[in-house]
């Protein structure tokens, strides 16, 4: 595979050729940042891309309809949202996860150790996988062809599931009595290989759906942009639609009607919006591949240090970059020189020894300024990259420490109960009553005084989200306080008993930890996609997402030290089995703390960063 489309490079560059790409203001038939259409020609702004591609990238309206089945006034929020291919995923996705643990322990007849081990590492697995699909789009294949290969592998994966759990001879026997006749190696391998085709499937479609839908508008064109900066909110809005339909009512098919159907229901919505993302290929437009993103890292790594000697030019128009408008890196525009790390530089000086050998042809020995910069912008978002981790390790307390503080309160609601886990449905419901109050109301009265054109910038947005996540911890320490009170007035501190505090009460910590969401998950998937090189969107896209796994890592962690520190000498702990005779509180203030000094850092590295420049391609 070769990186560079040629090798016409100035030896000198006597002039800058680089302009912000906010200079171009989109003028012109054609899009500015490079696309091309179906057809490998550069793509016509008015018959490519922009909502009407949308439509078919993230779905057909018609199946989104007939699935949701809800009022008129949702039914056109969902049609500006274009829900379809990713909605669909998520659907699947939380379909399948959020009972799957019952599915082990009550038709596989797996011990809950298990059954819970299982489910960790698939989900584990589903948050890895991502780097390979980025790889692939960003190496070879592209974002859609990734996108069209991986939903076909995601659907065979749901076929093999829902097979599995409607033929006889692939599952189990009902239990007849206590005696539960355990899944034979067959069975349990045909279910597993369902899983875990999804989980493959998944890693190709999460990296680059949305950044595929970002590339139908022109970032050098200032109405173009504003509308991107919408389609991220509903884009999200689409995904949480799902997450509420599948912890629902697929949630109830499931255990009600059956687990062939409830698996069967996703499987055939699959099939007809791989049919529908197919169909809209003619309005698409497409970012070429720019070749392997590590290589070219490990290129200017290599280069620089074998030029640790020469002294960094002060003359910045010296340094080696081609003529040409366009890159030299496939399907990327040039990128304006920053005065950053400029040890890195040294990889783009033209020295004697590339002179003598008239090697200037081999990125191992010499870079251009675009290729050395796109690794000072990935060293330039690792700090704002490293502080989605504490926010994820918050937002994991969702299907955790929240749903064990529930069990101890009243769940009772007149003669309905109310699971525990259930009061997650507030934090979906908090992002779809945020999405259009964030997109319809915040951001234009927030233009007003700012003048930027979407109201806050990335990096604003996700701080305002680190600041919510405070107050979440706070809201959840607060409830706790109040129950333990209880709990010592009524002399319950031995009992592993509810208390009489309505569960309803922990509405507002779901209710803000949803706000949250939506400044800062929706907000990193702006920044991941804007300040990322435009050969590297997909494989930032993947690492945005890895913050998810590694924040249930951190939340392990913390919670092990703070058990570890606090039964010694036979202490019962902050978090026992038995939370009444625990302090739940002070863990929840531990975390509120470090999302304090999480946002100070941000604070820090968000007021320093300095954004991407490109030219228009």
């Amino acid at each position: 595979m070769e990186y560079y489309s040629h090798c016409n490079f100035s030896q000198v560059v006597d002039t800058p050729l680089l302009l912000s790409s906010t200079l171009n203001e989109g003028s012109g038939l054609y899009a500015g940042d490079g696309s091309v259409d179906s057809k490998g020609k550069p793509a016509l702004k008015n018959d490519t891309g922009q909502w009407k591609a949308c439509s078919f990238i993230l779905g057909d309206i018609l199946s989104s309809t007939l699935l949701l089945s809800v009022q008129d006034l949702l039914f056109l929020t969902v049609v500006r949202s274009n829900t379809g291919t990713f909605f669909c995923e998520r659907l699947a996705f939380y379909g399948i996860s959020t009972n799957l643990v019952n599915y082990f322990i009550e038709k596989l007849h797996e011990r809950t150790v298990v059954a819970s081990t299982n489910i960790t590492n698939w989900k584990g697995t589903c948050y890895i996988t991502p780097l390979i699909g980025a790889i692939l789009a960003d190496t070879y294949w592209g974002r859609y062809w990734t996108i069209a290969g991986f939903t076909t592998v995601y659907l065979i994966g749901m076929c093999t599931l829902t097979l599995s759990a409607s033929v006889s001879a692939l599952k189990p026997a009902e239990c007849v009595g206590s005696v539960c006749p355990s899944a034979t190696t067959a069975q349990y391998a045909v279910f597993l290989t369902g899983l875990y085709l999804i989980a493959l499937g998944t890693g190709g479609i999460k990296p680059c759906i949305w950044p595929f839908g970002a590339d139908q508008f022109d970032d050098t064109d200032p109405k173009e942009r504003v509308k991107k900066g919408s389609y991220f909110n509903w884009f999200y809005f689409s995904q949480n639609i799902g997450a509420i339909i599948a912890s629902s009512v697929l949630v109830w098919i499931q255990d009600n009607v059956g687990w062939g159907i409830g698996f069967g229901i996703p499987t055939a919505l699959m099939g007809v919006c791989i049919a529908s993302l197919l169909i809209g290929t003619p309005l698409y437009r497409f970012q070429k591949p720019g070749g392997s993103p590590l290589t070219r890292i490990c290129q200017v790594l290599v280069a620089s240090f074998r030029k640790r000697n020469l002294k960094v030019l002060e003359d910045n128009s010296l340094l080696h970059e081609t003529q040409d408008r366009s890159s030299a890196i496939e399907g990327s525009r040039k990128l304006e020189h920053s005065n950053e790390l400029r040890c890195l530089d040294k990889a783009a000086l033209i020295s004697d020894a590339d002179i003598e050998h008239g090697d200037l042809c081999n990125p191992w020995r010499l870079c251009t300024v675009t290729q050395v910069e796109e690794l000072k912008i990935l060293i330039r978002m690792f700090p704002i990259w490293a502080t989605g981790i504490v926010f994820s390790a918050v937002f994991a307390q969702m299907s955790t420490l929240f749903v064990v503080q529930g069990k101890l309160m009243k769940r009772t609601l007149g003669s309905v109960t109310i699971p525990a886990a259930s009061l997650s449905f507030f934090d979906f419901v908090s992002v779809i009553i945020w999405v259009p109050i964030y997109d319809s109301i915040i951001i234009p009265i927030v233009k007003k005084f700012t003048s930027k054109e979407r109201g806050f910038s990335q990096l604003q947005r996700m701080g305002i989200g680190l600041f919510v996540s405070i107050l979440c911890m706070a809201a959840a320490a607060l409830v706790e306080i109040k129950r333990l009170q209880l709990v010592t007035e009524l002399g319950l501190e031995d009992e592993k008993v509810a208390v009489p505090l309505s569960i309803l009460w922990q509405i507002p910590q779901y209710f803000l930890l949803g706000a949250a969401e939506v400044f800062t998950f929706i907000g990193q998937h702006e920044f991941y996609y804007e300040q990322a090189p435009d050969a590297m969107r997909s494989l930032c896209s993947a690492l945005s997402l890895l913050t998810n796994s590694l924040g249930n890592y951190l939340s392990s962690l913390i919670l092990t030290i703070v058990t570890y520190v606090t039964t010694k000498g036979g202490k019962a702990g902050w978090i026992p089995d038995n939370l009444n005779e625990g302090h739940l509180d002070y863990f929840y203030w531990l975390l509120a703390g470090l999302s304090f000094l999480n946002l100070v850092v941000y604070m820090v590295f968000s007021r320093n960063y300095k954004e991407k420049k490109a030219a228009a391609a």
